[in-house]
């Protein structure tokens, strides 16, 4: 079951890009923004982290950090951040816990086969740890221009 506005954001622990280890509670006291994305280096999830990294001025000065979440490896998070020279923090799920606590781990459609993978999502999680907001099934044009208005809006 997919995490909803007003449910309190669990506290998942992660590795990120550039070394260690974060969890969803390290980030309170300011908002945070928590992507989910398939995999590294393909076209859409390259877009949209683009699309975030293009805005992370935007989003730091208004005090909101933006983690983008794959199932994929720290290693291969360097390697995708510097190709692209992107400005967010990538968070390794390599054991799809975190996408479980979110309900972001759901059977997908493609081409008549049926498979388990990383919805799409993204979630406005408050200072105190309340999602504010839920993308569901995002589509990448627009998107972080979408999620910076919401985060102004808080």
């Amino acid at each position: 079951m997919t995490l909803q506005k007003n449910d309190p954001a669990p506290d998942c622990g992660f590795d990120i890009s550039g070394g260690g280890r974060k969890s969803v509670a390290d980030y309170r006291g300011a908002p945070l923004v928590i992507y989910f994305y398939p995999r590294d280096d393909t076209p859409g999830c390259t877009k949209e982290a683009q699309g975030f990294s293009a805005l992370a001025d935007d989003f730091a000065q208004a005090g909101v950090a933006v983690v983008g979440i794959s199932k994929d490896s720290v290693a291969k998070h360097d390697k995708f951040a510097v190709k692209y020279d992107l400005k967010i923090a990538l968070g390794s799920d390599g054991d799809g816990s975190v996408c479980e606590a979110f309900g972001v781990w759901v059977e997908k459609l493609l081409y008549g086969r049926q498979y388990m993978g990383i919805e799409r999502a993204t979630f406005l999680i408050g200072s105190d740890g309340t999602v504010l907001q839920v993308w569901h099934k995002v589509k990448v044009a627009g998107h972080a221009e979408a999620v910076l208005a919401a985060v102004r809006g808080v």
